[in-house]
């Protein structure tokens, strides 16, 4: 009869303990992303850019990266349904037009991995002097939203509420009294709390000293692993600028990536995306 090495049985049960624990700490990890998908209706200036051409690399980035969730930006209603259909087996969304708070105009939208988390509510705001209705807020040349979500971890059962946004690219003051809000609402919140997007301003602006004020802190500043990429390259044409960010409170952040790498084209959008890893302590 055979009798096992017992040396050998305890580097195999020692492997298989490592990779047990290695799988633990990675369920209890999250991907979030934020991603700026630049609007379609900019044919002129697009050209071989346009959204057509665009569309299945970003999808096929999506599913390779495959994060928990996704924030995204400037998404019309007829991207969101092609979206809609090219993650569907993973992903659906929650969010609203900004110009009518149904379908009219982009949308700050959340996609979410529906196999691992389930939201627990939602709610879309506009930056502005009255948040419950569609509005402009101060100086701004367009609306502006933020929608907010709770979600909790089916893997850790813990819950957490993204904040996904889009500042102003031209009113100061509007990017100013909306990181003000942005504070108010994460305020707020119980429990980790993250606010991500397209925030048309450098880490270094003033305008974001109340997030720290708020125990909101830059994940690119505080990750272990980091980069200092550029986010914004307006199609590598533009002014190449650091402009979309997340801040994070009560979360361990892991890692914090651009994602500038080759999903098949040169730009899936005139932004990179931004992922970061995090996880949530133990209470």
């Amino acid at each position: 009869m055979y009798s096992p090495n017992p040396t050998i049985m305890k580097k195999i049960l020692l492997l298989l303990l490592a990779a047990l624990t290695l799988s633990s700490c990675h369920n209890e990890s999250l991907t979030i992303m934020s991603l700026n998908i630049r609007y379609n209706g900019a044919w002129e200036n697009d050209g071989a850019n346009a959204w057509q051409y665009r569309r299945d690399a970003m999808a096929a980035m999506i599913l390779e990266e495959m994060p928990d969730a996704i924030g995204m930006q400037e998404v019309l209603p007829d991207q969101m349904a092609f979206l809609d259909s090219a993650l569907s087996k993973h992903y659906c969304h929650i969010g609203v037009g900004r110009d009518d708070g149904d379908t009219a105009g982009e949308s700050m939208c959340i996609y979410y991995n529906f196999d691992r988390l389930k939201l627990i509510g939602w709610h879309t705001y506009w930056l502005s002097e009255t948040p419950d209705s569609v509005s402009f807020g101060w100086d701004a040349a367009c609306r502006r939203t933020v929608t907010v979500a709770t979600f909790e971890d089916s893997y850790t059962g813990k819950s957490f509420t993204y904040l996904n946004t889009h500042l102003d690219h031209m009113g100061r003051e509007a990017r100013k009294n909306s990181v003000l809000q942005l504070c108010r609402l994460a305020d707020e919140c119980e429990g980790p709390v993250l606010i991500g997007g397209d925030m048309n301003s450098d880490i270094s602006d003033s305008i974001f000293l109340p997030m720290e004020q708020s125990r909101l802190l830059s994940a690119r500043d505080i990750a272990p692993v980091s980069d200092t990429a550029y986010t914004f390259t307006g199609f590598g044409k533009g002014n190449p600028s650091r402009i979309d960010h997340f801040f994070v409170r009560d979360c361990q952040v892991k890692s914090f990536k651009t994602l500038n790498g080759d999903y098949g084209i040169p730009y899936i959008s005139d932004h990179y995306p931004v992922e970061i890893v995090l996880q949530f302590p133990s209470r």
